[in-house]
């Protein structure tokens, strides 16, 4: 009993002072408040910015009951079950018992952070209008291509058909997904809002506004020489076209360029002066009277040459951009939209199972090609779209025109050939420099003709001094050894264009 009285003593004051020494026998107490997630007499922060005061809390969260019992201590059962400690004859039964406080408080955190008691997103505001018994939904297949024209300009095209139909859209934002989804309130509205997208996709697929994604290609970047000579070319036009008119600030009276004039300071006209001597003494005399003024040309430094070449020619409407890379060099066979996954997988089928009759177009031998000269394309150099190279088959046989009709017809059965594309004339070249390709930062280039004209301004550019100088080029002879099915855009390892499908050309002659 006086231990009793003495402990209590000790329990009072701590109520009071909040000040005590834990013995090591009581360290269990405070493991269980820890084990229950709290700091023994302290201010919990609880996350969420909830904070709960202990010494409040206290009879709720800890109780505490003192009894006699038997000396003889018995084993725990469970980790925050009862306890018992002797004390000098007299054992301490310490029950900690935790409210569903705890409990609470996480469960309002969770939800207020929009995460429901199972670890999934709760609803939004938009989407708790349609409950999950009242929602309706369907897929559409649409492909990445189209996602932006069922969007429209700014959304409005999304907007004005959930309004209309009262329905949500779900665009994917991964430019990999060809599906959309279609949320409503109705089966009536879902279809409805359908035949509106479909409507979108049907219009789009038949209008101009949709860029070809795909085309069937003959591979030249694959000869190395070929590219190096391409290389050769871009950097030469870039540099020699103004060169003639530049030829003044490059070299002075002597024909020494300026480059090799010392640091010396040519800006400031520079007096010459003459000496005389007398035999009598070694004294010099300078006359000054009719003392001619000799002006050099300021001095002219790399950075600014270059540049005024590079605003003269772009003058012309000729800059890097416009020319084809090297290491896509290729002669187009057939251009395509093929504008969702299916499409293409089905090009990919359509180009693998003609290859036994282009191998008979072929007649199973190795077809050549040689370049030569330039070429525009709907236009004159003064005004050039596209350049290319004239392509002429070595030979002068039609083989491999018989094998790109084979591929082209293939296509065209198979229905990936849109109606708008059927009249395509098949006309081998290889590009070197397109219009189209221009950068948006880049200036157009406006003919001298059509300014005075007063026409509409055209994407061109002013070739002709490209056409004196590489008019009657010998690009040299290439072997075409495969065709490809190759996507725009996007590029493999190699600088070609991404490959989905390939057929190879005979590379030797095949004996029966």
């Amino acid at each position: 009993m006086i231990a009793y009285r003495s402990f209590l003593s000790v329990d009072l004051a701590w109520k009071f002072t909040k000040v005590h020494v834990v013995p090591k026998r009581t360290q269990h107490f405070q493991r269980c408040f820890s084990s229950c997630g709290f700091n023994y007499n302290s201010r919990t922060h609880i996350e969420g910015g909830l904070r709960v005061d202990m010494d409040r809390k206290k009879q709720k969260m800890v109780a505490k009951t003192w009894r006699p019992v038997s000396t003889q201590s018995r084993s725990t059962e469970g980790g925050l079950g009862d306890e018992k400690h002797d004390f000098g004859g007299q054992v301490q039964e310490i029950k900690c018992t935790v409210s569903s406080y705890e409990s609470t408080v996480q469960k309002a955190v969770q939800v207020s952070e929009g995460i429901d008691l199972e670890g999934r997103a709760t609803p939004s505001a938009d989407d708790e209008s349609l409950s999950a018994a009242q929602k309706h939904s369907v897929t559409v297949k649409a492909g990445a291509s189209l996602m932006r024209f069922i969007r429209g300009k700014g959304g409005a095209t999304q907007r004005t058909i959930e309004e209309e139909m009262k329905v949500k859209i779900i665009i994917p934002f991964s430019r990999n997904e060809d599906c959309l989804i279609i949320e409503g309130s109705s089966a009536e509205s879902v279809a409805r809002a359908s035949d509106r997208v479909q409507a979108v996709i049907d219009e789009t697929v038949k209008s101009r506004n949709l860029d070809y994604s795909h085309f069937v290609s003959l591979p030249l970047a694959i000869h190395p020489e070929l590219v190096n000579k391409l290389i050769n070319f871009q950097n030469s036009v870039l540099g020699i076209t103004v060169v003639n008119e530049d030829e003044n600030l490059e070299c002075d009276s002597s024909g020494k360029t300026s480059d090799s004039e010392g640091e010396q300071n040519l800006s400031e006209p520079q007096i010459a002066v003459e000496l005389k001597t007398e035999d009598s003494n070694d004294h010099v005399k300078m006359d000054k009277t009719n003392i001619p003024l000799v002006s050099y040309s300021p001095k002219v430094s790399k950075s600014s040459t270059s540049e005024s070449k590079a605003s003269k020619l772009l003058d012309l409407g000729i800059e890097k951009s416009i020319f084809i890379k090297p290491k896509t060099f290729h002669l187009t066979v057939l251009m395509l939209k093929l504008w969702n996954k299916d499409r293409i997988e089905a090009a990919a089928e359509v180009l693998r199972s003609v290859s036994p009759k282009v191998i008979d177009a072929l007649e199973s031998r190795p077809v050549s090609i040689r370049l030569k000269g330039l070429e525009c394309m709907k236009g004159s150099p003064a005004k050039a779209r596209v350049v290319y190279a004239h392509v002429e088959v070595i030979g002068g046989e039609d083989r491999l025109l018989r094998a790109c009709q084979v591929i082209t017809n293939a296509f065209i059965e198979a229905g990936l050939v849109l109606e708008n594309d059927l009249n395509q004339k098949l006309k081998l070249h290889a590009t070197i420099m397109n219009a189209r390709h221009r950068k948006r930062l880049a200036l157009t280039y406006c003919s001298p003709i059509d300014s005075k004209k007063g026409s509409k301004k055209v994407d061109s550019f002013d070739a002709r001094k490209i056409f004196g100088q590489y008019g009657s080029e010998d690009w040299g002879e290439y072997l075409i050894p495969e065709a490809h099915l190759s996507q725009r855009f996007v590029f493999d390892d190699d600088g070609y264009y991404h490959c989905c499908a390939s057929i190879p050309f005979p590379e030797e002659m095949q004996l029966d």
